[in-house]
């Protein structure tokens, strides 16, 4: 498989280390969440499989394509309008975690509007390139962060702070029954893999996916639930670690790194994952203009002659952030990040049905022909 595969995957499982799956995770410590994470990472195994072997068969193709040859607009359009809704409010969950996690560690100073304009000014202009530059803007990225966050990572591992008590005794609790919130959070870090319904564009060449690539993502999955989960109470202990907001920032300023120019290891996490975060934006907001552009002619939208269709989109989704930043609480935050894991964890299920009804269309119209 193209590593191009991976980065969108892993994106999506890095960027939520920072958000509110960690927060979800920890509240119901003891109550179910290390099962609930266990069965999360079997289903989200298993749909991460299907949605690659599905495209697998349709190189080159991506899913508004696959649907207006083969169903009804009446049943493709508004399923293409609300994903295009769903993408854009994750990409917007994204944006206003990190304007609020700059306000309160590292410009306490500035204006709420002002960080979330600065952060989607920066993404913006990106929705709109072509998918490939995407993501080669994506590997770039990756390849000059990605080795620092996982020094962080391998420090948080070693640092004599962690108590390493703690974490056997939070996984005590893996008797519990599964909580369905913290399910829904954990599933949320497999759903990478449906940018695949607009970057399989990118995939012209039939891939393979077989048991290498299906182990090798199960063991980026463990590790980062693993980390997201037991590295934040090794060092923070099982009392009150439910009453943590951003259980990883804690964490990243108990590290030091006594002979770097920037001894706390806050600073430095946060800036990098700022990183991580722009690309989760860039991600989310350009397949949403992607399925906009399926539905509505923005081109066409002229006046004398210039094209005024292509603001649009990035007007609305500024206006709209800009307004939901403003607005909302830190609670309200987790509040709708919780309702958005819900609500995927039984959309995306049922996609499968949609890829079995387009498989069969597919190929019914081949033996026809």
């Amino acid at each position: 498989m193209s590593r191009y595969f991976y980065y969108i995957i892993l994106i999506n499982m890095v960027a939520n280390i920072i958000a509110s799956v960690p927060y979800i995770l920890l509240h119901f410590y003891n109550d179910g969440s290390i099962s609930a994470m266990i069965i999360a990472t079997i289903t989200g195994t298993i749909i991460i499989t299907v949605y690659a072997k599905f495209f697998i068969q349709f190189p080159g193709q991506t899913l508004p394509d696959l649907l207006k040859q083969t169903t009804a607009k009446w049943f493709y359009a508004p399923l293409i309008f609300i994903m295009a809704v769903v993408w854009f409010f994750a990409g917007m969950i994204t944006l206003i975690t990190f304007t609020f996690l700059l306000i309160r560690y590292l410009t306490p100073e500035m204006p709420i509007v002002l960080i979330s304009l600065s952060i989607i000014l920066s993404v913006i202009l990106g929705c709109f390139i072509k998918t490939d530059r995407v993501l080669y803007t994506i590997e770039i990225v990756l390849l000059l962060t990605l080795p620092l966050i996982i020094y962080i990572f391998l420090k948080a591992y070693t640092d004599p702070n962690i108590n390493w008590d703690f974490v056997k005794e939070a996984a005590l609790y893996i008797n519990q029954m599964p909580n369905f919130e913290s399910f829904t959070a954990s599933f949320y870090l497999f759903l990478g893999v449906a940018n695949l319904f607009i970057f399989n564009r990118f995939f012209t060449i039939k891939q393979k996916f077989g048991w290498k690539q299906i182990i090798t993502i199960f063991l980026i999955t463990v590790s980062t639930l693993f980390t997201t989960y037991f590295v934040p109470i090794g060092f923070h202990g099982t009392e009150n670690i439910d009453h943590l907001i951003y259980p990883w920032i804690q964490t990243s300023d108990s590290l030091r790194m006594k002979y770097s120019l920037i001894e706390r290891v806050l600073f430095v996490f946060l800036l990098f994952y700022l990183c991580i975060a722009f690309l989760s934006m860039l991600i989310h907001w350009h397949v949403s203009v992607e399925y906009l552009k399926y539905l509505f002619t923005f081109e066409k939208i002229k006046y004398r002659g210039f094209n005024l269709g292509i603001f649009i989109p990035p007007t609305l989704f500024t206006l709209i952030s800009t307004y939901f930043v403003q607005v909302i609480n830190e609670y309200h935050l987790f509040r709708l990040s919780s309702f958005l894991n819900i609500t995927l964890s039984v959309f995306f299920p049922f996609m499968i049905i949609v890829f079995f009804y387009i498989k069969r269309r597919m190929k019914y119209a081949k033996n026809t022909k």
